[in-house]
């Protein structure tokens, strides 16, 4: 009989990404982690034996926890989270089960020091436009949720990020910048580790739009007229990227799962 309280890895590694992904907090223990430092995308790390001193951070939240095997460590504490009522699950088979199915995980050498509410801090240019969004919205579905973004006046980049502990990207002569041919998107995409097929095919339409070579691919040109389209409809750059994140949400579901789909309006007579 299948658990009703443990979540396979398809059925996990179909919710990765997606705006409405559960919450995935990793509670291997040192030994484990330092064997193979990568994390499963957007999750955190916590000490399963404080977890009485953290479970409400996770209140009102669909949480996942990943152990090494997904046996007890996960399991107690998927149990005690749900003792608190917290929608919790445990991932079955743990994350040796997630790297057996070849699941995507991030690199976190490159993940920069979190400031004193857990959360990374960027800062970029203001007013963005296709990859000053795609960033972002990389990081907040990947990497880390709580992301903070700053958008600032160009020549106020590298300073910024010098005073308020940020990470500057999408400027010259930065690490989290574009490399060649390729786009800031494609440098995060690689270095993080999220190499996958939904996610190459996204970065093409992306660096085909923020580049102006739309002959890459055929949508680029829509996912162009529909970045500039939200650039012009907001003033403020935080509710931009806000609206934005739509946009690259059902992009990316596109990218995953609907390459193939045609859409034909019925003749008259026929079912739909």
């Amino acid at each position: 009989m299948p658990s009703t309280t443990a979540i396979t890895v398809p059925q996990l590694s179909r919710l990765v990404g997606l705006p409405d992904a559960p919450v995935l907090v990793d509670v291997r223990i040192d030994e484990d982690y330092d064997a193979d430092p990568r994390l499963l995308p957007a999750s955190c790390r916590r000490d399963f034996k404080t977890v009485s001193t953290w479970a409400a951070e996770f209140t009102g939240a669909r949480v996942v926890v990943i152990c090494q095997k997904g046996q007890k460590l996960s399991q107690g504490v998927a149990a005690w989270l749900r003792h608190e009522g917290i929608a919790a699950e445990s991932l079955e088979g743990g994350f040796e089960a997630w790297l057996a199915a070849k699941g995507l995980l991030v690199k976190t050498d490159k993940i920069p020091r979190r400031d004193d509410k857990g959360s990374t801090v960027w800062v970029t240019r203001a007013r963005p436009k296709i990859d000053r969004v795609a960033c972002p919205w990389l990081i907040r579905r990947f990497v880390d949720p709580s992301a903070v973004f700053l958008f600032v006046e160009p020549a106020e980049v590298v300073v910024v990020a010098d005073r308020f502990g940020a990470v500057a990207f999408d400027i010259d002569n930065v690490f989290w910048s574009h490399r060649g041919e390729r786009c800031t998107f494609d440098t995060m995409i690689e270095e993080f580790g999220l190499r996958s097929e939904a996610l190459d095919h996204f970065a093409l339409i992306v660096r085909a739009a923020d580049t102006a070579r739309l002959d890459l691919i055929p949508q680029a040109a829509g996912f162009l007229a529909a970045s500039l389209g939200l650039s012009r409809m907001f003033r403020d750059d935080l509710e931009q990227l806000e609206a934005g994140m739509l946009l690259y949400d059902a992009f990316f579901r596109w990218c995953r799962d609907a390459t193939d789909e045609t859409h034909n309006w019925p003749s008259l007579g026929k079912a739909p």
